[in-house]
């Protein structure tokens, strides 16, 4: 029988020796008072502390007495206790970690309960796999079971893409599967480098939400986005924003276009954007405006094209054109419209056809279906099937279609009276 109790002792110490895991908030200390490491918990360190202001008391000296010892800091004694070689550590309900903190040395204060620790560095957990790895020069470090709090200047890292996030602040929510830098973000990639105010990662999902003056720069394409909201979806390589966005694209890091929009979707695998609400897109060379509900622009072909009905705008010319729909290749500089096209020039001259293709280059434009070419100065029109020519100069061909009973109709419209003279 005692054979029996000695063998059951020795399974329950070695049970407690072994992996037992305490899921409240606790650290561990290398050096105290110059004694072996132990393992600490809040009570014991609320205790060890509170032993320290006994000791202190019983001694006979005044409070305001100041320590001797070249380590003091002038502080009162009574509420701090600095530590060396500390480490953070947390665990879920089945034993998993979910963060791991070390440090070199560590102030403990009643008030903060950790401290000014020096040296942090450590990692987050996700289903018991590291997320984001850690590190500080300085920082304060709280923890309440639950949640872990740094504050400093402070580096994230994802050790399975690369993405770097620094921040002044962290929180890590593991039961939300969120982390939170903020406070002068900068998150590096290397098909993306974004500024902000705040970062929030959903680690699961490989979601990323900029919030606050958000500048984010893709690599390839070359762009900027400006706006105060974007979401990064990083395993699918799209940027989603929900606000207002202005986008920059840069060849040669020279500006050549710049779209505006309510929202945006980016795919930056595939290199297109899509535009909506209030969308528009400005061109440098040639030098044009395009408003439309919604647009898409392939910046890798240089192509953009809309459903929906759109106003063209050359600057240099002075002419507008508005259609159903279109579509514009930027390098060819060609303008492809259909659907309820007018055409309005500098002198109110008009051109109305159910196709038109824009030669930007050539300033030549040609119309097909229902063509209605309207002059003020000399004021006529001509009606006809086709029409070819420089809608600026007013050097309009208008043509009857193939079959024997098209022709074309000339209206010469008499001046007033007033007007001649």
């Amino acid at each position: 029988m005692k054979q029996d109790a000695d063998k059951h002792q020795d399974r329950r110490s070695s049970r407690n020796q072994g992996g037992s895991k305490t899921h409240s908030p606790q650290f561990f200390l290398g050096k105290f008072l110059k004694t072996s490491p132990i393992k600490v918990n809040w009570f014991c360190l609320t205790l060890t502390f509170f032993l320290v202001v006994g000791l202190v008391a019983c001694s006979g000296k005044s409070p305001n007495n100041k320590a001797n010892s070249s380590g003091s800091s002038g502080q009162n004694p009574d509420s701090n206790l600095t530590f060396f070689g500390v480490a953070f550590e947390q665990f879920d309900e089945v034993g998993r970690p979910i963060w791991k903190v070390n440090a070199k040395a560590a102030k403990y204060t009643k008030e903060k309960q950790i401290g000014e620790a020096e040296s942090p560095y450590g990692e987050l957990y996700q289903d018991g796999k590291v997320v984001y790895q850690i590190k500080a020069e300085r920082a304060d470090i709280e923890q309440d079971g639950k949640q872990l709090f740094l504050k400093g200047k402070i580096v994230a890292t994802d050790p399975s893409n690369g993405i770097v996030l620094r921040g002044n602040e962290l929180e890590w929510r593991p039961q939300e599967d969120l982390l939170i830098v903020r406070n002068q973000l900068n998150g590096t990639h290397q098909k993306l480098q974004a500024v902000a105010q705040e970062a929030k990662v959903k680690t699961r999902e490989q979601r990323m939400e900029f919030s606050g003056g958000v500048i984010a720069n893709s690599i390839d394409p070359q762009l900027q986005m400006r706006t105060e909201h974007l979401i990064w979806q990083i395993k699918e390589e799209k940027l989603i924003g929900d606000r207002p966005v202005q986008i920059d694209r840069y060849k040669n890091n020279q500006i050549t276009d710049r779209g505006r929009g309510n929202a945006t979707e980016i795919n930056l695998k595939t290199k297109i954007a899509t535009v909506t609400k209030n969308a528009q897109l400005e061109l440098l060379d040639p030098p044009m405006q395009i408003t439309s509900n919604s647009m898409t622009w392939n910046m890798n072909a240089e192509i953009v094209t809309t459903n929906s009905p759109l106003r063209v705008f050359h600057k240099a010319e002075n002419v507008t054109v508005t259609a159903n729909q279109g579509e514009m290749k930027i390098p060819q500089k060609t303008v492809y419209l259909t659907g309820n096209v007018n055409a309005i020039g500098q002198r109110r001259q008009s051109l109305k056809s159910r196709t038109l293709t824009w030669y930007l280059d050539n300033k030549l434009v040609e119309a097909q279906g229902n063509v209605v070419y309207r002059q003020i100065e000399p004021p006529l029109n001509f009606t006809g099937e086709t029409a070819v020519g420089n809608l600026q100069t007013e050097n309009i061909v208008v043509k009857g279609g193939n079959s024997s009973g098209s022709r074309v109709v000339t209206e010469i419209i008499p001046q007033e009276k007033g007007r001649r003279q």
